[in-house]
């Protein structure tokens, strides 16, 4: 016994394939929060790295008595390595008519978000008067990460990486 085949009206046309389903949607959002995490863990090694170089090592590092400088120094190390994990990662699927203008909202959120980290850390280091390696990581680059983290995530998929979405 064959089953009989349904009418054209049930289905979308060939040309406009289906919406993705909420759970094909959720996943695709936890794939792409879960890229932008790695991304952003390999973005925090390299700056808690940088810095604590800088800093720290050897006891009194080259910037020891400079930690704000050090910190841009060390964000922006860790920016250059995020961008381009962020660009052909977790956006990878959302490509750009105009790279000028990615490029230069993701410097400008990024100095916003650095902005919100030498605040923790120069809270850290001059309201609460402290100035040691634990309490810098902690506030400059723990708290300070969260925070910039969450504000990245949101600006650049609502204002920078905004190029339409490839379908496979």
């Amino acid at each position: 016994m064959s089953v009989p085949e349904r009418s054209g009206s049930d289905s979308a046309p060939a040309e406009f394939p289906a919406a993705p389903s909420a759970v094909q949607r959720l996943i695709a959002g936890l794939r792409q929060g879960a890229a932008f995490l790695v991304v952003g863990l390999i973005g925090l090694g390299v700056d808690a790295g940088t810095y604590n170089l800088l800093v720290f090592w050897g006891g009194e590092g080259v910037l020891y008595h400079a930690p704000i400088p050090a910190k841009i120094i060390a964000i922006a190390v860790a920016t250059v390595v995020t961008y381009f994990g962020n660009k052909w990662w977790t956006f990878a699927h959302k490509q750009t008519d105009n790279p000028g203008r990615e490029y230069l909202l993701y410097a400008v959120f990024n100095v916003v978000a650095i902005g919100l980290q030498l605040g923790c850390l120069g809270f850290s280091r001059y309201v609460l008067d402290l100035a040691t390696p634990f309490w810098d990581n902690f506030f400059g680059t723990f708290i300070g990460q969260v925070v910039a983290v969450v504000f990245r995530y949101w600006a650049y998929g609502k204002f920078v990486f905004t190029g339409k979405t490839e379908r496979s």
